[in-house]
């Protein structure tokens, strides 16, 4: 269950294993600019801060060049949480659209960290 954090805000999204970083934000109620939503035309890029992501499927080094692999540069349309993660936006401004889907992500956020828990206590 990893939790994307949004720099500088100190946002919490709650993701789905397997979830990518737009589509967690997206089902959280958030908007910001992006294209093509499958890896092929690079308007989606944040910065990863802290934590490990891994792409749910190939990305071309025409749209993440070798330097942007290893500096933390990620395709969020592509970009799947490993642990949790901290992300910075780049050009686009981050804009809440939908306050109820964030109030929904957030409900399903702490039952997840409510059920890790009680899992670990054990």
């Amino acid at each position: 269950m990893p939790n994307l954090t949004i720099h500088p805000t100190g946002e919490v999204v709650y993701l789905e294993p397997g979830e990518t970083v737009l589509g967690g934000l997206y089902k959280a109620g958030y908007a910001y600019t992006i294209g093509c939503r499958r890896g092929g035309c690079a308007i989606c890029k944040v910065d990863v801060l802290d934590g490990e992501f891994s792409y749910d499927h190939p990305v071309a080094d025409s749209v993440i060049s070798e330097q942007e692999r290893t500096d933390g540069t990620c395709l969020s349309c592509r970009a799947v949480p490993d642990s949790d993660v901290t992300i910075e936006m780049r050009d686009s401004c981050l804009r809440l659209v939908n306050p109820f889907l964030r109030q929904i992500n957030e409900k399903a956020r702490l039952r997840a960290e409510a059920l890790a828990s009680t899992t670990t206590k054990e």
